[in-house]
């Protein structure tokens, strides 16, 4: 039985059930894991680009992943994860920082897009979606410390087959990965589901010899392969009970959630100091054939717009 079965309140009482980050333990098998669900979130990053259906599937998809995998992470500070690629779709990128707040955005040849097939689209399908190319996982905690950085090839048909790639030749650590993301009705949602094995330890909870221990696994993967798109996006299912569903006949526990929201932290203060590093032959580009200069988001579309009198004010102070 999950901890939320028993008292169900404690843990969507600050979080809601959706737009969250659920961490959750199956004992005595060492196997944690993390359920996202994205709905508001999902909706406000991907809908206020209006990218086409292939692009914006895909884009939900890089968002959950980054959530999940950010989740497994103890780190203050931000987790970018970013695709590179040949194809129709040339760039994923989503970030999402240590409170949970994240933004994403996409890059792609309209052209490219717009010749896709329908079933290139719903298989997901990394090879005609995307080409070739590598993923970037980033973990920037701040100017005092290194940042982190692993880098796979987009080796795999989905996103969750890259993402086992890179645990498996990067971390070599077990891990399985389902994703989900889908435009209803009511706007776009995601999700993803994730289990990670930990080391064996002779001294685990239950005391399972190493075999069980593995069989453990095994059978951990097969309850969650038998998970589908449709639960991890269904807004009738609370987190808690597809767990249950999936996991109560090995123990499964579930934690107080984390919130997510789509929160961008562009800035006038960061833009403008970037207007002022630049030289003025750099400015007259951004100008064009506009008096004004204006730069605008990639994340959030937020436009910061400055005329002559303001830069040259700008540029002129200390």
């Amino acid at each position: 039985m999950t901890q939320s079965q028993a008292a169900p309140d404690t843990l969507y009482e600050a979080t809601g059930r959706d737009d969250i980050v659920l961490p959750f333990q199956i004992d005595p098998y060492g196997v944690r894991g993390r359920l996202i669900r994205l709905g508001t979130v999902a909706e406000t990053v991907i809908g206020r680009h209006g990218y086409p259906d292939a692009v914006g599937a895909m884009l939900g998809e890089t968002m959950a992943l980054a959530a999940c995998l950010a989740g497994s992470l103890k780190y203050e500070g931000v987790f970018t994860l970013q695709t590179t690629s040949d194809g129709p779709i040339k760039t994923l990128m989503a970030d999402i920082t240590s409170g949970g707040a994240i933004r994403a955005y996409a890059n792609f040849n309209a052209d490219a897009v717009a010749d896709l097939t329908p079933s290139d689209v719903a298989a997901r399908s990394v090879p005609r979606l995307m080409g070739g190319g590598y993923i970037a996982f980033t973990v920037d905690q701040g100017d005092d410390t290194d940042r982190y950085q692993g880098i796979v090839q987009l080796e795999g048909h989905t996103l969750s087959e890259c993402t086992h790639a890179y645990f498996r030749n990067s971390e070599q650590l077990d891990a399985g990965i389902l994703l989900a993301c889908q435009k209803g009705k009511d706007g776009w949602r995601a999700g993803a589901l994730m289990l990670q094995r930990l080391p064996y330890q002779r001294d685990l909870p239950g005391n399972p010899t190493e075999e069980d221990y593995d069989d453990g696994w095994h059978t951990a993967m097969t309850l969650l392969s038998s998970g589908t798109a449709v639960e991890l996006l269904d807004q009738d299912l609370s987190p808690d009970r597809l767990l249950y569903r999936l996991f109560h006949g090995e123990g499964v526990r579930a934690y107080p959630a984390q919130a997510v929201s789509a929160t961008c932290r562009c800035s006038s203060g960061r833009v403008e100091r970037v207007l002022k590093s630049l030289s003025d032959e750099e400015l007259r580009d951004l100008k064009q054939d506009d008096p004004d200069v204006s730069v605008t988001c990639e994340f959030c579309k937020t436009v910061y717009r400055y005329d002559e009198d303001q830069l040259a004010e700008l540029r002129n102070a200390d």
